[in-house]
C-alpha cells in the first residue's frame, strides 16, 4: 500500500511539474501510438498562463459544451482561473491552436485530495469555443459501461515513469473497461476506488502516465472517463478514472448555475 500511495502522490505532483518542460520535450501515453489527425477534436490541453510557464501543458480535458471543459479536480483545485488557459484545435503542441481564458473553476465540493474521491471539475470559459472539424463537443454518457467495453484514451502524457524526451503529438491507446468490483479485487480493495470510479486495463506496459491527468476516455462515441490516478506508470495494475456518468447530475447542475455550487 505504501508504494501505491507514493506512486499516486508522484503522479499527481508531476502533472503540475511538467510546466517546467518545453513544448519540444513532451512525452506520450505508455504503450500508445501517435493519434491520426482529427481523431480527438474534443481533446484540449490545459496550460499555465503565468510568466515563465506560458503555454506549458500540464493536464488534459474534454469539450462538453461550447463554454465548458470537463477535467480532473486534482489538476485545477488549487489554481486560479486567471493562471490557466485552454488550447483547442490541435493535436501537435508545436502547432498552437485556439486559446481560451477561464472564467470559473468549479471543483466538486466533495473532492478529497488524499483519496482523490470526486476527482472532477468543470472549467467555465470566458468566450464561446469556435467549432470546426478540429474542435468538437464530445457527448456525455447515456448509460453505464459493461465489463470489457473498448475505451479510447488520448493525451500528451509521459512514455515512462522516468520521463525523458518524446514527440509533442497527441498519443492514443485502446484499453478495456474493467468492472469496478473486479478492479477492487485487483487493487486489493484500495480505498481510493469508490462508486464514482471506473477502471481500465489491458496489460503491463500500457496505460496512463504523467500529464495524462484530466484527459478523456471515450467509448461508443461518449465521454466515459476522466483520467484520475494510476500506479506509476503502466506497471500491471488497472488505471483509475472518474466516471462522468456517475456525476451527470452534478455536471448539469453546475453548468446551469451562475456560480459554482461550492461558492458562498
Amino acid at each position: 500500500m505504501k508504494l501505491s500511495v507514493l506512486s499516486l502522490f508522484v503522479l499527481t505532483i508531476v502533472a503540475f511539474s511538467t510546466a517546467n518542460t518545453s513544448r519540444s520535450s513532451r512525452n506520450r501515453i505508455v504503450g500508445g501510438s501517435t493519434a491520426e489527425e482529427g481523431l480527438a477534436p474534443y481533446q484540449v490541453s490545459i496550460q499555465y498562463k503565468s510568466e515563465g510557464f506560458f503555454g506549458s501543458h500540464f493536464c488534459g480535458g474534454a469539450i462538453i459544451d461550447a463554454e465548458w471543459i470537463l477535467t480532473a479536480a486534482h489538476c485545477v483545485a488549487f489554481l486560479q482561473p486567471h493562471g490557466i488557459m485552454i488550447e483547442t484545435g490541435t493535436q501537435d503542441l508545436m502547432k498552437p491552436g485556439a486559446h481560451y481564458d477561464v472564467k470559473r473553476i468549479c471543483t466538486h465540493c466533495g473532492y478529497d485530495q488524499q483519496l482523490l474521491h470526486n476527482d472532477i471539475a468543470l472549467l467555465h470559459l470566458n468566450n464561446t469555443i469556435v467549432m470546426d472539424k478540429r474542435t468538437q463537443i464530445i457527448p456525455l454518457p447515456v448509460q453505464p459501461m459493461e465489463d470489457g467495453d473498448d475505451v479510447l484514451l488520448t493525451g500528451w502524457g509521459a512514455l515512462t515513469s522516468a520521463g525523458g524526451g518524446g514527440p509533442p503529438k497527441l498519443q492514443k491507446i485502446n484499453l478495456k473497461y474493467v468492472q469496478l468490483e473486479r478492479c477492487k479485487e485487483l487493487w486489493n480493495n484500495d480505498p481510493r476506488l469508490h462508486a464514482g470510479s471506473i477502471c481500465t486495463f489491458t496489460q503491463t506496459g500500457e496505460g496512463v502516465c504523467y500529464g495524462d491527468s484530466g484527459g478523456p476516455l471515450i467509448s461508443n462515441g461518449h465521454l466515459v472517463g476522466i483520467v484520475s490516478w494510476a500506479k506509476t506508470c503502466a506497471l500491471g495494475f488497472p488505471d483509475a478514472h472518474t466516471s462522468p456518468y456517475f456525476y451527470l447530475d452534478w455536471i448539469r447542475q453546475t453548468m446551469r448555475g451562475e456560480k459554482c455550487s461550492c461558492d458562498a
